[in-house]
């Protein structure tokens, strides 16, 4: 089985890029691939809990939940975590502080892809 670390950038709502990002996730864990996903920079806003959306939007904060629960491992870099000012009791079930640059680079050291959104 394939390794695909999915490191997401951007922040959870102004671009499409993180929903598309969690939606490729899903799709590869339904085809049994074991998927990474390390969350950068404003990426990180993705793993707060508590997201309120309106009616009818999608909810990044839910859809990375049913991945967790689906098998996938969120890791949210701890610099960036500090920098927003979000502690690790304000993420969801699951995701965890992934620590440095030094762990991303283990993850895609024995990964068998990279992909970045």
């Amino acid at each position: 089985m394939e390794t695909i670390t999915i490191i997401i950038n951007d922040a959870p709502y102004g671009t499409e890029k993180p929903w598309n990002a969690l939606r490729l996730a899903k799709a590869l864990v339904v085809k049994k691939q074991k998927v990474n996903i390390f969350l950068l920079g404003d990426g990180v806003g993705l793993a707060k809990k508590g997201q309120q959306t309106p009616a009818g939007y999608y909810n990044l904060g839910q859809m990375l939940a049913e991945l967790i629960s689906s098998g996938a491992e969120v890791r949210a870099c701890r610099t960036c975590l500090n920098s927003r000012g979000i502690v690790e009791n304000e993420m969801i079930e699951g995701a965890a502080v992934g620590g440095t640059m030094t762990y991303l680079a283990d993850l895609i050291a024995g990964g068998s892809r990279v992909i970045t959104f």
